[in-house]
């Protein structure tokens, strides 16, 4: 008789205590037939973890497959911890983005602080040293308390991990919107670099190898974690409170260097991070990509206190854990380096011939589960989708108080400055960032060698709402203007889907649509996907998100000696590349005047892209230029506001552009800084003004002219974020 009280068999299955895991009556009946007999407790929770569609992507998987996923550059793609991209000298990028967004809705300091631990032991359990860190966050309008308590506290817990573990936070992108009210969105990204040689794999193989459990002690935090990502948030979620893990980066950091230190030993057949679904995933997956079995002996696992029962010690996501394989005979040289580290360490199990996944406790089984149906066959569903229909609204652009516009815009926290949060992360840590976070990707040198990785990670929601299948195509292309602009050379992409209940027609239909206009965009762009990560019902209260896919993209810079001289100065004339028309559906100025989404035509020619983006880095290499970048959100008028605002310059600058067009988001366009006595030879290139050292920024066009000092250009730009979050309403 089992030590631990559980539910029985009976009980499981006459009051459906599999439903509350997240199991449909279906599914556990597909459990019933691939054991041959009905689950225990610790079976059904089991499966419940691996099935849910934080693991298992089972509403998702039909679109992933879209996605190209090698290219001349990937070594590997899809299906370990991270995706690894060769740069040249026997080196690699190795880089990934997980959500954190339930567990950031209930509690936003640790929420957002075990997101940035999880990504970066992903990172390392590939085998590399990472270098960069960046984040991606969605927020309800500040206005509301509730929001700036999420805001302060995700913003808290990114920088009181990253700045402890001691890697750089690069870039990032954030953005407000009252569809994210109660259900933020936290993604975050983690870059490292690694020898080809070192490259590891989370492999279960060779019959009786020792598995080695390290990091902190097991605790009953974050059980039922992978399933809570997978459901609505509901008045009910603030019970859910336990399921948010704890991080902690101090530990963080010993398992990090020690994890580090045991890859370089021959002996490591293969190791993963124990992420959702804790030791469950980690032990399952790695039998799994082994082709072998595994036997793990619980009662040798560490944990924090007594009486934690299989089930609890198999579903617990506790943080800063890794499991091992290695070689049999060689258990205590890993053992004495963690015991180095002061980490605890423990054997819990061997290796099998046997393909099962079995669970003992002082002899007593609590798991014997085929190993291949649990990690492989969860069910996929094919839904139907339906494209909602829209009345598009008549909505006028050029009867516009353009200053009053332009006034509005810059105060809103979407287009303001985000120092407000940049300025709580390190920064420099580590002392090789060249580019920081503020208004272009962040490059971080490749130490030792002249060579650096530029990185950036977007999403435009607004866009794929609008459109979904052109929008899916603006984010991929929006990322990879943004590395065109530091002159790096885009070499592949890892994405998060975030979206809605996949069960709602219109929801499925926008997963459908985009995700299907993001693979043609890899393709034409020639950035494969190599890692990702899905998060859906991301719902509160019965109200979606809007369609969030984030792009997190790399290039590669392979001489820097340019970005010394890669600075805007005053005198210095300013081009704007790239045609600009009637573009408001999802824009800014759209959300301003009339707050919905209107569903209006938009396109992008990714040809054209392409080409555009070949001629700018040329430009950037060949020294022509001394800025770049590209026109994003507000349009024209907010693109020159930034970049007079970040570089403390004057700027006068004349459009032919109507006054709705100053604030079009035409895709596909760059504000280019051209160097004194240099030319500009790209074509649909046009001079539009310059640089100045007084302290004026003006813009005009035919009917209308912004003209302000610079200082309180930066005041509002700068300052708004700040402003709102001292609202005592």
């Amino acid at each position: 008789m089992s030590k631990f009280l559980e539910p029985s068999i009976e009980e499981i299955e006459q009051e459906r205590l599999y439903r509350d895991m997240g199991l449909s009556d279906e599914e556990y009946q597909k459990v019933v037939s691939i054991l041959g007999r009905k689950p225990n407790f610790t079976e059904i929770g089991i499966f419940s973890v691996m099935w849910s569609e934080h693991c298992s992507y089972k509403h998702s998987k039909p679109f992933l497959k879209q996605f190209p996923t090698t290219g001349e550059h990937v070594l590997m793609g899809p299906g370990e911890g991270a995706g690894v991209v060769d740069i040249g000298d026997n080196q690699a990028v190795v880089f990934k983005v997980e959500s954190h967004n339930h567990p950031s809705a209930i509690e936003p300091y640790q929420g957002a602080a075990t997101g940035v631990g999880g990504i970066i032991r992903d990172i390392v359990s590939i085998g590399a040293r990472p270098i960069s860190l960046l984040n991606s966050l969605r927020f309800g309008e500040l206005t509301s308390k509730t929001n700036r308590r999420l805001f302060s506290g995700v913003v808290k817990g990114i920088g009181g991990y990253g700045n402890c573990i001691g890697i750089p936070t690069v870039a990032g992108e954030i953005e407000f919107d009252d569809r994210y009210d109660g259900n933020p969105l936290v993604n975050a990204m983690c870059v490292g670099i690694i020898e080809h040689d070192k490259i590891q794999k989370g492999t279960a193989k060779g019959i009786g190898n020792p598995v080695i459990y390290v990091g902190l002690k097991t605790g009953r935090d974050g059980i039922h974690g992978a399933t809570f990502a997978s459901e609505e948030l509901s008045e009910a979620s603030e019970s859910k409170r336990p399921s948010v893990q704890i991080g902690d980066p101090f530990v963080g950091k010993k398992l990090m260097e020690a994890t580090l230190e045991a890859i370089t030993y021959p002996e490591l057949v293969g190791i993963q991070d124990m992420g959702a679904a804790g030791l469950t995933s980690s032990s399952s997956e790695m039998a799994a990509k082994g082709g072998s079995g595994i036997h793990l002996h619980l009662e040798k696992v560490p944990t924090r206190e007594e009486g934690i029962s299989p089930y609890e010690m198999m579903l617990s996501e506790t943080q800063e854990r890794m499991l091992l394989v290695v070689e049999k005979g060689t258990e205590q040289k890993f053992l004495d380096l963690f015991d180095h580290h002061e980490l605890d360490s423990a054997v819990i199990g061997e290796v099998t011939d046997t393909n099962r996944f079995v669970l003992s406790y002082e002899d007593e089984i609590y798991a014997d589960i085929p190993v291949e149906p649990l990690a492989d066959e969860a069910p996929v569903y094919i839904l139907e989708g339906k494209a909602k229909e829209h009345n598009q609204e008549d909505n006028q652009y050029n009867d516009i108080d353009v200053n009053e516009i332009f006034t509005e815009l810059i105060n809103h926290p979407t287009i303001a400055s985000k120092h407000y949060a940049y300025d709580q992360y390190d920064q420099q840590v580590g002392a090789n960032t060249i580019l920081k976070p503020g208004i272009n990707a962040g490059v971080v040198r490749v130490e030792g060698t002249n060579k650096a990785i530029a990185s950036t990670i977007d999403g435009e929601a607004r866009y794929v709402y609008n459109n979904p299948y052109e929008g899916g195509k603006m984010v991929v292309a929006e990322a990879y203007r943004n590395l065109i602009s530091v002159g790096a050379q885009p070499l592949a992409m890892t994405d998060c889907l975030n979206y809605g209940s996949p069960e709602k027609k219109e929801i499925y239909q926008q997963l459908s649509d985009s995700t299907k206009g993001m693979a043609e965009a890899c393709e034409l762009l020639n950035t494969p996907v190599v890692s990702g990560n899905v998060s859906l019902y991301n719902e509160t209260k019965g109200t979606s998100i809007f369609p969030t896919p984030v792009v997190g993209m790399v290039g590669l810079i392979d001489d820097v000696s340019y970005l010394n001289d890669f600075k805007p100065k005053e005198q210095e004339k300013i081009y704007l590349v790239g045609e600009t028309q009637d573009d408001f559906g999802g824009s800014q100025i759209e959300k301003l005047l009339y707050k919905d989404v209107n569903h209006e035509p938009s396109s992008i020619d990714l040809k054209k892209e392409v080409k555009r983006g070949s001629q700018i880095r040329e430009s950037i290499k060949t020294g022509t230029v001394s800025h770049v970048q590209s026109v994003g959100k507000g349009g024209i008028a907010i693109g020159l506001a930034k970049l007079s605002s970040h570089f403390n310059l004057g700027l006068n600058a004349e459009l032919d552009l109507t006054d709705g067009q100053l604030f079009s988001e035409t895709q596909s366009r760059y504000i280019v800084v051209v160097k004194e006595e240099q030319d500009l030879n790209i074509e649909d290139a046009v001079e539009i003004g310059h640089l100045t050292n007084e302290q004026t920024f003006s813009i005009k066009n035919k009917s209308s002219q912004i003209s302000l000092d610079t200082s309180k250009l930066n005041e509002q730009l700068k300052g708004a974020i700040a402003q709102c979050m001292k609202s005592k309403v």
